[in-house]
């Protein structure tokens, strides 16, 4: 596929006026509305303490930005979200960086690459997912796992890969039967592993670790500790000897997946993880002043409110001894060997103490899907700590805009997801 670099040039307005970073990290928790950074901030206080204490999110927060798609609708998909994240211009819901017409708009990894920088991806989700993607590739479905993967290998610039360094989940797209892109990427000189006992095999960029057939597991389910922070500090290391820079997209992919299932405990498990990658990237920043590290979220997802049914409170002490997704806890009641069993399963891994219609509820349910009972466990924390959701689905809430390092001030206010972008793009084209 031929890309023209004239959607990019399109962008670039008059420089701004200071000196442009040679690094950018771009950070998205994807879903990331802000109840989740106010959440987080309560879930984290310390009770110790008669003030609550500010987060990293606080420290850093600049800003609001608007995530409307250019659809018939006011509310984006991860797709469109993170099309107008990578490329400046919005696009319909589904779409991997093309316009309506599936014309592929140039991404800021591509001019990056174009004029001798590195870039890396990180995720929490496979690496080919809909965020990610738009970062490397064009697709006019999201949903072509395949084709994008394929992309990531095929699609060169100067007779180079887009991406330098990719990290996250992700092996059962990338091999396949019919194609093995993983040794595609061996012969192209990149270092790989599938295991995290192993990432420090990765000593030079360029380099691929597939952690997962899939998405890596949930922060709740995961023997991984620091999962996110782990391999944003591995992809920093790795893309720091770029003499000409770097740009580093982390996405912290499962928030949202935490939201669309209406699950507090995990969403405030995978905010934490976000937070500690974010930490690291903000220690890399004071060590490299040339650095900018801008975060934001591509949308909202869920609708969570904090507080509900009319009370004025909300309890994040619940939500802390919850030992599992809501996902995880379905599974596990469902193979409990007893009703006796599944009831003692379900205090060791939530704590909560169930009334006795509830936990007859929670029974009649374990006879049914899965899918229904993890449902019902997500709504029983929800109730207990007092969360509201209003949808599984996204919203077109704003979202918040965080920036730290040089030229955090352009980011200072309300903007449209396609401004940052367009920035970031212009400080790619002044450090060529």
């Amino acid at each position: 596929m031929r890309i023209s670099l004239l959607t990019l040039a399109l962008l670039l307005s008059p420089a701004l006026a200071s000196a442009a970073p040679k690094n950018i990290i771009y950070m998205i928790g994807d879903g990331m509305g802000p109840a989740y950074l106010a959440g987080y901030r309560y879930f984290s206080d310390d009770k110790a303490t008669a003030e609550v204490e500010n987060t990293i999110f606080d420290e850093l927060w600049l800003g609001m930005a608007s995530t409307y798609p250019d659809d018939d609708t006011y509310v984006t998909d991860s797709a469109a979200g993170a099309t107008a994240l990578a490329t400046g211009f919005k696009s319909y819901n589904g779409a991997i960086s093309v316009n309506r017409q599936h014309i592929p708009l140039g991404t800021m990894m591509q001019l990056a690459k174009k004029l001798g920088k590195a870039n890396g991806i990180v995720a929490s989700s496979q690496v080919n997912h809909a965020t990610p993607a738009s970062f490397l590739a064009h697709n006019k479905s999201r949903r072509n796992y395949d084709e994008i993967a394929d992309m990531y290998l095929d699609y060169r610039i100067d007779g180079k890969t887009v991406a330098d360094v990719i990290l996250g989940g992700g092996t059962k797209y990338f091999i396949r039967d019919e194609r093995n892109l993983v040794d595609g990427f061996k012969q192209l000189g990149f270092q790989y592993t599938d295991s995290w006992q192993q990432l420090n095999t990765l000593t030079n960029a360029p380099a691929l670790a597939l952690l997962a057939e899939t998405a890596l597991p949930a922060v709740l389910n995961s023997n991984q500790d620091n999962q996110l922070a782990t391999l944003t500090e591995k992809a920093l290391t790795l893309l720091t000897p770029a003499k000409k820079g770097f740009v580093l997209m982390v996405e912290g992919s499962q928030i949202d997946w935490c939201g669309h299932d209406n699950d507090i405990a995990c969403a405030m498990a995978e905010m934490d993880d976000f937070a500690k990658a974010i930490a690291v990237a903000k220690a890399y920043v004071d060590k490299h002043p040339d650095t900018l590290l801008v975060i934001t979220a591509d949308h909202e997802t869920g609708g969570m409110s904090l507080g509900a049914a009319g009370e004025y409170q909300w309890l994040p002490d619940v939500i802390r001894k919850v030992k599992a997704t809501g996902r995880s806890i379905a599974e596990q009641l469902k193979q409990a060997d007893s009703d006796a069993a599944a009831l003692a399963l379900w205090a060791e891994l939530t704590s909560i103490n169930l009334t006795e219609a509830e936990q007859q509820s929670l029974l009649a349910t374990r006879q049914q899907d899965e899918t229904t009972l993890r449902k019902l466990s997500n709504q029983l924390v929800a109730k207990y700590s007092y969360t509201g959701w209003t949808t599984g689905g996204h919203t077109a809430a704003d979202v918040a805009v965080l920036a730290y390092g040089k030229n955090a001030k352009d980011f200072i206010g309300f903007q449209d997801n396609t401004q940052i972008a367009k920035k970031l793009m212009q400080y790619i084209q002044q450090t060529k």
